[in-house]
């Protein structure tokens, strides 16, 4: 079923051709060439996604996306140039949910669209606990000592993949897989920033982490403390 997608770029050409597909795909897309159209326009549309590039006018799509975090849960898939790595990491870090880097295809992206909405509607599954911590797989919801907490998409599927086998150690690659996208080019230290941003949200400690454990070498494991 079709949704509402917002595509900002302030390359014209660009941001059409990425419109037509993601309309050939059923989607009602809207395309603006500036950030402070795409705050505008998001705020008065609502969409359910939208397509930001790092680099525009006036207000960066970085900016962007964290006045759109503090706003809302609305899913946003960044677009960076292949050499802004920094750029990449600093986009999950304010809360994007996946990224392309350029150039890219346009049935690339529209893949990447259909997963980030297909993991935003999972299918029912049991609440999990492991301690403090509360995870509903089918509400994508985390609470700890029920006060619920917002993860990004990205941050979930790692926490889900996790929670599903607790003390199993999984590798940076087997949780790429997981989250569906990242580039493969900067998997460790992608997975790393996601890790990060959950001890910070789960750990009584963040520095002494006593449930998302790093094993060396290796990867992560989730225990139940």
């Amino acid at each position: 079923m079709g949704v509402r997608i917002l595509v900002a770029d302030d390359d014209a050409r660009h941001a059409e051709g990425i419109r037509r597909y993601l309309v050939a795909d059923g989607h009602d897309t809207t395309v603006v060439h500036d950030g402070r159209a795409a705050l505008e326009t998001a705020r008065r549309d609502r969409p359910d996604l939208v397509v930001l590039d790092v680099m525009m006018p006036g207000i960066d799509g970085l900016e962007v996306c964290r006045t759109l975090r503090q706003e809302s849960d609305v899913l946003v898939l960044m677009l960076t140039a292949r050499s802004s790595e920094n750029d990449m990491l600093l986009g999950l870090e304010l809360g994007a949910d996946d990224y392309l880097t350029k150039p890219f295809s346009p049935r690339e992206l529209v893949a990447r669209v259909r997963t980030l909405l297909r993991r935003a509607s999972p299918s029912p599954r049991d609440v999990r606990w492991v301690g403090r911590v509360e995870i509903d797989p089918a509400g994508r919801q985390v609470s700890v000592d029920g006060e619920r907490i917002e993860c990004t998409r990205g941050e979930f599927a790692i926490l889900d993949a996790l929670s599903e086998r607790l003390d199993r150690v999984f590798t940076r690659a087997q949780l790429l897989h997981h989250t569906h996208g990242i580039d493969r080019s900067s998997t460790e230290r992608t997975i790393d920033v996601y890790v990060v941003n959950l001890r910070r949200k789960i750990e009584v400690d963040p520095r002494r982490p006593r449930m998302l454990l790093t094993v060396h070498g290796v990867g992560y494991k989730l225990v139940a403390p």
